[in-house]
C-alpha cells in the first residue's frame, strides 16, 4: 500500500528547525517553484532565498529558507539550508528594519560587491517578511 505521508526535516547547521510526518512540501528552487506529495519520484533541488511550506494534519507551516538544497527519496524529505525560521516564530519589526537597512545599503552601493551584498540581504528579510505574514 502507497505511503500517505512524508518525513520531512528542516535542518540548519546549528539545529533541526523541525522535523514530523507531513502530507506535502513546497519550496522554491532557483528553476522555479515545486511541489512534493507522498511517493513522488526522487527529487533534488538547489533552493532560493524564499519561503518553504507543509502541510501537516491538513494545516498550512510556513518556513522562511535561506537558499540551499532539497532532497526527496524514498518519502524522506530534507532541506538544508544555512538559516531557518517558521513563519509564526519570526519578530516582523526585526524583519522590517533588516529590510529598511538593505535598502539604504543598496542606494549607497558603489561597487558591484556591494550590490550583491544588499540584495543578498534584502532577498533574506523579504523571505523572513513573507513567512511572517502566511505563518499568522
Amino acid at each position: 500500500m502507497p505511503e500517505k505521508t512524508i518525513h520531512f526535516k528542516l535542518v540548519t547547521p546549528e539545529k533541526i528547525v523541525f522535523e514530523d510526518d507531513v502530507e506535502a512540501v513546497y519550496a522554491k528552487g532557483v528553476k522555479g517553484s515545486f511541489g512534493i506529495l507522498p511517493n513522488h519520484i526522487p527529487f533534488m533541488s538547489t533552493l532560493s532565498i524564499d519561503i518553504a511550506k507543509i502541510v501537516k494534519n491538513g494545516e498550512e507551516i510556513i518556513f522562511s529558507v535561506m537558499g540551499g538544497a532539497f532532497q526527496f527519496k524514498n518519502n524522506e524529505a530534507v532541506i538544508l539550508t544555512e538559516a531557518a525560521e517558521i513563519g509564526s516564530d519570526i519578530d516582523t519589526a526585526r524583519a522590517q528594519l533588516a529590510k529598511e537597512r538593505a535598502e539604504a545599503a543598496l542606494g549607497k552601493a558603489e561597487t558591484s560587491k556591494d550590490v550583491k551584498l544588499a540584495n543578498n540581504a534584502l532577498a533574506r528579510a523579504m523571505a523572513r517578511l513573507k513567512a511572517a505574514s502566511k505563518g499568522q
